[in-house]
């Protein structure tokens, strides 16, 4: 895959994966817009390839339904923030943002997920109010992901019993 085609693959996998495009006219009429949007951007300019990709190397990581969910919609919040910048009287420009727009209603908790964790990553974790309340709060996490890992194990297990291979 080239440098010039990530986009159109993020923005494929994206709509593919919500199932926003069972009808293959919509995602070629898309192939154009994005055409047109890459020479907007000039976007086979050499520097495109420098440090690889930015959204396609994330995804891998993520590889449960829900999980990617919340990373798509940061990806789709992060394309809708780009396109407002840019000339918006284009109709290729209105289209894929119509089309984001679209799927960005699609995930409304994607982006509140993608918040609780930024606010994770801001605890002063030093701080010994924040402490006293983790440590209150110890028992009902270890709870929680005892349920978790119980839940996985029995459909794992489950599964197992069904496969008759």
């Amino acid at each position: 895959m080239t440098c010039q085609t990530y986009s159109l693959f993020v923005l494929s996998v994206i709509m593919i994966y919500f199932g926003r495009f069972g009808n293959s006219l919509i995602l070629a009429q898309l192939q154009n817009d994005i055409d047109q949007l890459k020479a907007d951007f000039n976007s086979s300019h050499s520097d495109v390839a420098d440090g690889g990709p930015i959204f396609t190397d994330k995804l891998i990581n993520w590889t449960e339904r829900n999980e990617k969910r919340i990373i798509l919609s940061q990806i789709v919040s992060m394309y809708l923030e780009m396109l407002e910048k840019t000339d918006t009287s284009k109709a290729h420009v209105r289209h894929i943002s119509e089309e984001l727009y679209t799927l960005k209603r699609s995930l409304p908790d994607g982006l509140k997920k993608m918040n609780d964790l930024m606010d994770l990553t801001k605890l002063q974790m030093s701080d010994l109010k924040i402490q006293r309340k983790a440590v209150n709060e110890l028992f009902s996490v270890l709870q929680k992901l005892v349920e978790t890992s119980t839940s996985i194990k029995r459909k794992r297990s489950q599964s197992q019993r069904r496969c008759k291979c």
